[in-house]
């Protein structure tokens, strides 16, 4: 087994079974998206790339660690050294920081609108990325939805503003109003993420209700000229129940925009834990299959500044793990 197949195994699994002791620093927690709210995770890399696994898990694989860091990662015949890596706030190499921890909306694949978290205050933002400064290449932020998509956008420009003195690449991954990719543009925002999550409009409809799919496509396509290729992109959620056909024509036409698209497992929590997460088969052909996109379009993601891209621990990624 090589490294797309051990990664796309312990994805597919939900993690594995970890020995030995953590060193310090290993382990970080999230307070947005699907894995909001759980034990944590750490970061195993290998040669440059890098897979988040959750912690409590008991997947198909083991991971060893040794006193000083160094770990081993094995998986059916599939064995691979490399070491913990330490956290900046949330992953590896980045300030990533999530501004409000609770959401107004109730998409079915979330938990953030049952944890209730609180909001940071711009000053709190500002200390966090303060204490990790020195030791990371990005700033990251993201963002539920405390009040209104409006005030929200509204909020995390505040925030964008006041960090714009640490001089590092800045990405931003919010649900955004048609005016928000050029707002972030003038404020020297590096990278957007705007995320569709679901494959059709149809899932969208079903697991986001509420929320308008055409916005989300809209921002998207307005940010390629303020931003540029390889530094717009837009997680979509394997498992939702779309079709291989459908995957693949919503990825196409993303990276005919320039957009980057990020395939993102399920993870089957909240509204979504009586689903299924996909097997590594299907993982791996969906990331083929983008690779092969990527290059036709000419669209070179390695380019990623921040945010998922810059990371790709979470994803069979088309550019990293292949």
């Amino acid at each position: 087994m090589g490294w797309s197949d051990v990664k796309a195994s312990v994805l597919a699994g939900g993690g594995c079974r970890i020995e030995g002791a953590l060193p310090p620093r290993a382990v970080a927690r999230s307070t947005a998206g699907p894995g909001a709210g759980g034990a944590g995770a750490i970061f195993f890399s290998s040669d440059g790339r890098r897979i988040r696994i959750p912690l409590g898990t008991d997947g198909p694989a083991i991971l060893t660690v040794a006193p000083d860091g160094s770990a081993t990662l094995r998986c059916g015949a599939g064995t691979m050294e490399g070491r913990i890596e330490p956290v900046g706030l949330h992953c590896p190499r980045q300030a990533f920081v999530t501004v409000s921890e609770s959401c107004v909306h109730d998409c079915a694949y979330c938990p953030v609108p049952a944890c209730q978290g609180p909001r940071k205050s711009i000053e709190e933002v500002v200390a966090l990325v303060e204490e990790v400064a020195g030791s990371v290449d990005a700033i990251a932020l993201t963002s539920g939805v405390a009040d209104s998509i409006e005030e929200e956008v509204e909020y995390v420009c505040r925030v964008v503003a006041a960090l714009r003195r640490f001089d590092l690449p800045i990405g931003v991954s919010i649900l955004p109003t048609p005016d928000t990719p050029a707002r972030l543009h003038a404020l020297g925002v590096s990278e957007v993420k705007f995320n569709l999550e679901a494959a059709t409009p149809d899932l969208f409809a079903r697991y986001c209700p509420g929320l308008s799919y055409e916005t989300i496509w809209n921002a998207l396509a307005s940010s390629i000229p303020l931003f540029g290729k390889g530094h717009v992109f837009s997680n979509v959620i394997l498992g939702l129940g779309e079709s291989d056909e459908e995957l693949d024509d919503c990825v196409e036409r993303l990276v005919s925009l320039g957009v980057v698209p990020i395939l993102r497992p399920l993870n089957p929590v909240a509204g979504c834990s009586a689903l299924s997460r996909p097997d590594a088969d299907r993982l791996l052909r969906a990331s083929e299959h983008l690779s092969n996109a990527l290059v036709t379009s000419r669209l070179d993601p390695s380019v990623a500044l921040s945010m998922c891209g810059a990371c790709t621990g979470c994803d069979v990624t088309a550019w990293r793990d292949l």
